[in-house]
């Protein structure tokens, strides 16, 4: 059964990648035309049809595996990324056939597939749930958490999307250097995992030991050249490289290395990119979506958040801090993803009574929902790998 469930997620993840190259066709490729002479165009049905197919899939994944540790598959990083990708992807399943706009198809698909790669190279072994985690209140807190920052995700593909599409890449502003930001953290992410594949092809493997929180003496295996070291730490095996630096005790040092091991090579990529196309990438994205309809892209991204906010409220806040009552006996800690937990909630709030109440439509909404969109990920990315507390899944 559990073999099962990882095949089924490499099944989805092809599907969304099939899914991705039709949407693509769909917008760049022939359109044809019906016996009533209307344009049809069957890429884009073909799209969706994989994006359906790769939701059904990942959806077979999480059931299965469900069955095969016994409890919701959402305790750890692999599992809680993975269930982020599905989430996307059933946002945009549903939000698709109200629409019908293949650029969302194009944008969302590839960022569903990108968090389904960086989950893939966390363990995927079952764990064994702490006390804490023993409780039906990780399956009502997490899943809703994360179905809520699955549709929120739609409202930053149509904000960028709508970014893309309005932006002047000709001259040089803030507003083409925020845009190109966002294009190297993608491909940061994508470095990310291309690195943990390369040096995980090369059997790289350097165990040291360090000084923990507590002032004991552990091991810590990395995976991927020590640019970071732990605390106090000493290399103890044949193959590995002393590092430049170290870290606190209170900080996961292994994460802020493949942090920094993602920013240098995710800079390599963006660099040879801009090479090679001679110009912005989003000014190299944008003759691809010159079609497309600002002002529909404005209104998929408002709603997707509107619904996606008090999901991810009643999930991300609500819930947790009913069950931190229960599992530590207080409502809150200010534990550092409670922390970031609570900034996103008054984020995407003041978003939305920005839009409201000041008229904030259009491009400036389209910047609160990419940035709204990056508190997320940092919370999921660099507080979980980088900063230890209670809620750390890494």
């Amino acid at each position: 059964m559990f073999q099962l469930s990882m095949n089924m997620l490499y099944t989805a993840f092809f599907f969304f990648l099939l899914a991705t190259i039709f949407y693509a066709v769909s917008i760049t490729g022939k359109k044809f035309k019906n016996r009533r002479g209307e344009e049809h165009n069957k890429s884009a049905l073909i799209g969706y049809f994989f994006s359906i197919g790769g939701f059904v899939f990942s959806l077979t994944y999480f059931i299965t595996r469900w069955i095969a540790v016994g409890y919701a598959p959402v305790s750890n990083m692999f599992e809680y990324t993975t269930a982020l990708g599905i989430a996307i992807s059933l946002a945009f399943v549903i939000i698709y056939p109200i629409y019908k706009i293949n650029y969302l198809g194009l944008f969302t698909m590839p960022v569903a597939m990108l968090i389904i790669a960086y989950a893939s190279l966390f363990p995927t072994e079952k764990q064994a749930l702490i006390a804490a985690l023993q409780s039906h209140w990780l399956t009502i807190h997490v899943i809703t958490t994360v179905i809520g920052q699955g549709i929120l995700a739609i409202g930053f593909a149509a904000g960028l999307l709508y970014l893309v599409r309005v932006i002047d890449f000709t001259k040089a502003s803030k507003k083409v250097k925020g845009v190109e930001f966002i294009m190297f953290s993608l491909i940061a992410v994508l470095a990310y995992v291309l690195v943990n594949i390369g040096f995980g092809l090369a059997n790289y493997e350097a165990v040291f030991t360090y000084v923990d929180e507590q002032n004991n003496v552990a091991e810590m295996t990395y995976h991927v050249p020590p640019l970071i070291g732990p605390h106090e730490g000493e290399l103890i095996s044949d193959q590995g490289m002393s590092p430049l630096i170290s870290t606190p005790a209170n900080i996961r040092s292994g994460g802020v290395n493949m942090v920094v091991w993602s920013i240098l090579t995710g800079l390599i990529i963006y660099w040879l990119l801009r090479l090679v196309l001679r110009k912005p990438l989003g000014g190299a994205l944008q003759p691809i979506v010159k079609n497309v309809s600002p002002q529909l892209v404005d209104e998929i991204s408002y709603r997707a958040i509107a619904i996606g906010f008090p999901v991810f409220t009643l999930g991300g806040l609500i819930f947790a801090m009913i069950w931190a009552q229960i599992a530590w006996t207080r409502f809150w800690g200010w534990d550092p993803k409670e922390v970031w937990a609570l900034i996103t909630f008054l984020f995407y709030a003041a978003y939305l009574h920005l839009r409201l109440s000041r008229g904030w439509h259009g491009e400036k909404s389209a910047w609160l929902c990419v940035v709204g969109f990056a508190l997320i990920m940092f919370n999921l990315v660099f507080v979980n790998l980088v900063i230890a507390g209670l809620h750390s899944y890494a």
